[in-house]
């Protein structure tokens, strides 16, 4: 698996049901099935030219298998896996993917003046969010930290080539990032196979492009950042946009009254301490909402919202005040969403 927690779901996908007879000759078919520590589903309108539900699904898993031997950090056999047991100075051969995501990683890193950051495996694992740690959530002595930021820093991966390079002993984590990735190349193979109108998500990242047989939207609901329930926030209809919400909500622990969540600032080397408790961002697609809706929740209710407004960014934020929340959405989330999105 690629993600075990480290990311929940925080979308509800919103869909009428399969749409038969009613006087139209498409019908909106779904699968899914378990997926990245987490599940997926695809929802599209089958018609004339479109393969069966068995061969498409089979396209999908064959993805998910193939990103997973490539990119999962809770496998040792994994390429990625490898490149990061490899010591300081290590290149190594990568395919086109891998090396896609450290190159978003890197314009995100840089961007965000280190923010985002792809090497912090080693900190996920000693506050015991990450694959290899020993599971036991608590805040970590002083010199623990000093060593594991000494093996943290994105400024020290590089591509060369085809080549995966590291000049320290780093290891690299794509789980703030691949979900999304999956979902574009999910898309990919189905415009291949004829499909022109879906819905897919993967562990809380979607896109969603055109429109069903009866000629509604595809709609999804954002979810209200409480650990209690599941709540409605605010519906959307999407058209040819990645959605992604990132959140401290659901992963974190407490220890003497403060919280813990599993969203790291790389720059501490500690969990985020502001009082932003979700991003939800719509991008062209869906890696750049996963990789921004986690930086601009790492840079915080004023930096991130700064940024987002600077850089033009469909983003919604959601902020703790008091006992409730108070929600605000750039100038572009709202033209993209404001014909009919409101709940």
């Amino acid at each position: 698996m690629i993600a075990a927690a480290l990311k929940q779901p925080a979308l509800v996908v919103a869909l009428a049901s399969t749409l038969v007879g009613c006087g139209f000759s498409e019908t909106v078919e779904e699968f899914g099935g378990p997926a990245q520590g987490s599940t997926y589903s695809v929802k599209y309108v089958s018609g004339k030219g479109v393969p069966d539900k068995a061969s498409l699904k089979a396209d999908v898993e064959a993805i998910f298998a193939e990103v997973d031997e490539q990119m999962s950090t809770y496998r040792d056999d994994s390429l990625i896996e490898q490149f990061n047991r490899a010591p300081a100075g290590t290149c190594m051969p990568m395919p086109a993917g891998v090396l896609q995501l450290v190159q978003t990683g890197n314009a995100l890193h840089r961007d965000s003046g280190g923010a985002f950051d792809l090497t912090l495996e080693p900190l996920l694992d000693l506050w015991g969010f990450g694959p290899h740690g020993n599971g036991e959530r608590v805040v970590p002595d002083g010199e623990a930290l000093k060593e594991v930021r000494d093996r943290i820093g994105q400024d020290h991966l590089h591509v060369d080539g085809d080549r995966l390079c590291k000049d320290i002993d780093l290891q690299v984590d794509f789980n703030s990032i691949a979900a999304g990735y999956t979902v574009d190349r999910i898309i990919t193979k189905l415009v291949e196979r004829g499909v022109s109108s879906y819905l897919v998500e993967a562990t809380g990242e979607l896109k969603a492009v055109g429109r069903k047989p009866d000629g509604q939207p595809w709609r999804i609901a954002l979810e209200a950042p409480r650990d209690d329930q599941r709540a409605i926030q605010r519906v959307l209809e999407l058209d040819g946009y990645g959605i992604s919400t990132s959140g401290d909500y659901r992963n974190y622990f407490e220890e003497q009254g403060v919280r813990y969540s599993h969203t790291l600032d790389p720059l501490t080397a500690a969990p985020i301490q502001h009082n932003l408790a979700a991003v939800t961002v719509a991008a062209p697609t869906a890696l750049m909402a996963d990789g921004l809706s986690t930086m601009l929740l790492v840079l915080g209710p004023e930096k991130g919202w700064e940024y987002a407004e600077r850089e033009g960014i469909a983003a919604f934020f959601v902020t703790r005040e008091g006992d409730g929340f108070v929600t605000r959405s750039t100038a572009t989330f709202e033209q993209l969403f404001a014909a009919g999105g409101k709940k």
